[in-house]
């Protein structure tokens, strides 16, 4: 599996990363160690997490997605040098608010380490922007853990092209490291938030990409045409906001080049995302091994420039 540089880390991924988000909600311990063996077994390697993972759940507190991974890698028998491992900091985790202070990040990054059973996070995310806390502070702790050797990389998850670039300010007055990771929401049907200045902004300082939702809460699998279909689901609530004319017409699309490509609309869609330019890598998510297996052939898929312009012109 070739892998792709993760903007200026010193990291280098696999085109497709596992979202962890499901492990300790839809996919219970034994069934994600089955689609982690399988997703690293097929030759990729980042698996994406957070602290607070899956605290919606009920009786759930958060971390259980990363126990459930510290678990896995301890039993594998796989180096810790095959796996990257990406978690996050800054979600509500009981305090009553987002929180990147240098405080919480020093005493929480110890928690994640803990839960994981490591002695390093390859990637260690500032989940959420904290407009209580200065960017120097929350850049200086990041700096201490990557100099304590606690974390090896770090970036920043849903910032805007003024957040980020604020942050990129900040860093340069301070003399301290910048965000060197955007984890945002992009797809084929979420578009505005990524396209255009942010997306510049990554490319033209070499941030490293990984989009989160790259298959809209399931939207863009093609398994919901209605209202009717997302009774009983898990994300039924989610799917509803897409079944619109806009996402109408990207299915209409997907269709048409499933159609002309025999593959499935998840794997165009990935496709889709892995083929632009800015991005390093969607995150993907499973629960069973014939959703896996399917997602994974996406990294072989190369869509045509005419497959490209459709797509493009049905999510704009």
């Amino acid at each position: 599996m070739q892998t792709r540089p993760l903007g200026r880390t010193g990291l280098d991924i696999a085109p497709l990363v596992f979202g962890g988000n499901v492990f300790g909600w839809t996919a219970d311990e034994k069934t994600s160690f089955s689609l982690l063996d399988a997703f690293t077994g097929a030759g990729f390697n980042a698996i994406d997490t957070a602290d607070v993972y899956s605290s919606w759940v009920p009786r759930n507190k958060g971390g259980e997605s990363e126990t459930i991974i510290g678990n896995w890698l301890k039993q594998s028998g796989r180096s810790r040098d095959s796996v990257v491992l990406i978690t996050k900091v800054g979600s509500d985790m009981g305090q009553g608010h987002r929180d990147l202070s240098k405080k919480w990040i020093l005493q929480e990054v110890e928690a994640s380490l803990k839960r994981l059973q490591t002695d390093h996070i390859d990637l260690y995310l500032s989940h959420w922007p904290d407009e209580h806390t200065p960017y120097e502070e929350t850049l200086e702790a990041h700096a201490a853990l990557v100099k304590a050797g606690k974390v090896r990389a770090f970036g920043a998850s849903n910032f805007d092209a003024g957040q980020l670039q604020a942050s990129f300010d900040a860093a340069d007055k301070a003399g301290l490291p910048r965000y060197a990771v955007l984890q945002p929401e992009y797809n084929l049907y979420d578009r505005a938030g990524f396209e255009g200045q942010l997306a510049s902004l990554c490319q033209r300082e070499n941030i490293g990409v990984i989009t989160y939702f790259s298959l809209a809460s399931g939207f863009l699998t093609g398994k919901y045409r209605s209202i009717a279909d997302t009774q009983d689901k898990a994300r039924g609530e989610d799917i509803e906001k897409y079944l619109d004319a806009h996402g109408l017409r990207i299915l209409a699309a997907l269709d048409k080049v499933s159609a002309e490509t025999r593959a499935k609309h998840a794997e165009i869609a990935l496709a889709w995302l892995m083929a632009k330019p800015a991005v390093t890598a969607p995150i993907v998510s499973a629960t069973t091994l014939a959703q896996l297996d399917s997602l994974v052939k996406s990294a072989n898929l190369q869509l045509s420039v005419d497959h490209m312009a459709a797509l493009d012109a049905a999510g704009t």
